[in-house]
């Protein structure tokens, strides 16, 4: 499976320090920027690549995922989301399990995975460490989609709005 990753500057360090790691796990990885540090960057334009890379390959039916970082990882997922077949969950930090219908205890990185197939993640650099930052990724990369039958029926509405 191919990552495409990107950040603005406040998400700057914590991708310098994801994409060897997720390299280490197995996966290719392709850094669509920032490419230099620039605090005036806007973080729109910048992760827009990943997200353009990432709806090529849902077109193509090829794997791959988008993670995105900043401050807060919220904007990057608003837009994120606006692009067609893209289901960005956003992660910044210490969730809670929850116990789904079916008895299975989900934290939320999982859940995003399990219940709403999500192919792109957000995150927000300055409310996680980059071992949390990093153990979110393994899990949300290697959590499959459950393919349950209202599942798949939710994430097809989700595309379809």
């Amino acid at each position: 499976m191919k990552v495409y990753i990107g950040s603005d500057h406040a998400g700057f360090a914590l991708k310098a320090a994801l994409i060897p790691y997720i390299r280490e796990l197995g996966y290719t990885v392709e850094d669509c920027g920032a490419h230099l540090l620039d605090t005036e960057d806007d973080y729109p334009k910048v992760i827009r690549l990943a997200l353009l890379k990432l709806t090529d390959d849902l077109r193509e039916d090829t794997n791959s995922r988008a993670i995105v970082i900043g401050g807060s990882g919220q904007g990057e997922a608003m837009v994120a989301n606006r692009f067609k077949g893209v289901r960005c969950a956003l992660f910044y930090g210490g969730a809670k399990t929850q116990v789904d219908t079916t008895g299975n205890e989900l934290d939320i990185v999982g859940s995003t995975r399990v219940h709403n197939d999500a192919n792109a993640l957000s995150i927000g650099a300055r409310f996680v460490t980059q071992d949390e930052a990093k153990d979110a990724v393994k899990k949300w990369l290697e959590t499959p989609f459950s393919k349950e039958t209202r599942h798949v029926r939710r994430v097809w509405q989700i595309d379809e709005s």
